[in-house]
């Protein structure tokens, strides 16, 4: 079993910044993919940013068009943790941000359709002002 524990989030004004954590606890995730979904008030849950297993060289990471080069997904081996550095933050960036793990995922595009997601954590939210 894996437990995922996201924080980080928080109130901000437009064009600020945040770093999202996503730490792991139960076994390394290091082998694993991972990503970062959000889900906004009377949306659906849609995919962020994900990252091919944080124990490789050359790591290989995808992002969705909306935050593709703000944001910037990363691992930590030794903290056994995945960030989320969020730049230029848009009040259309508010939601609930979680981290997920796909224990059996083998491209970074299967994680673009999180149905193979094995863990979630709880959330963390983030709100945008204008």
């Amino acid at each position: 079993q894996v437990q995922l524990v996201e924080s980080g989030g928080g109130l901000v004004q437009a064009g600020d910044s945040l770093r999202l954590s996503c730490a792991a606890s139960g076994r390394s995730v290091s082998i694993y993919y991972m990503a970062w979904y959000r889900q906004a008030p009377g949306k659906e849950r849609e995919f962020v940013a994900a990252v091919a297993p944080i124990s490789w060289i050359g790591t290989a990471r995808d992002y969705a068009d909306s935050v593709k080069d703000r944001f910037t997904i990363s691992g930590e081996n030794a903290k056994n943790t995945m960030y989320l550095q969020m730049n230029s933050l848009k009040p259309e960036d508010t939601a609930v941000y979680y981290c997920a793990v796909d224990a059996d995922a083998r491209s970074l595009a299967a994680m673009r359709l999180r149905y193979g997601i094995d863990y979630w954590g709880k959330g963390t939210s983030v709100t945008v002002s204008s």
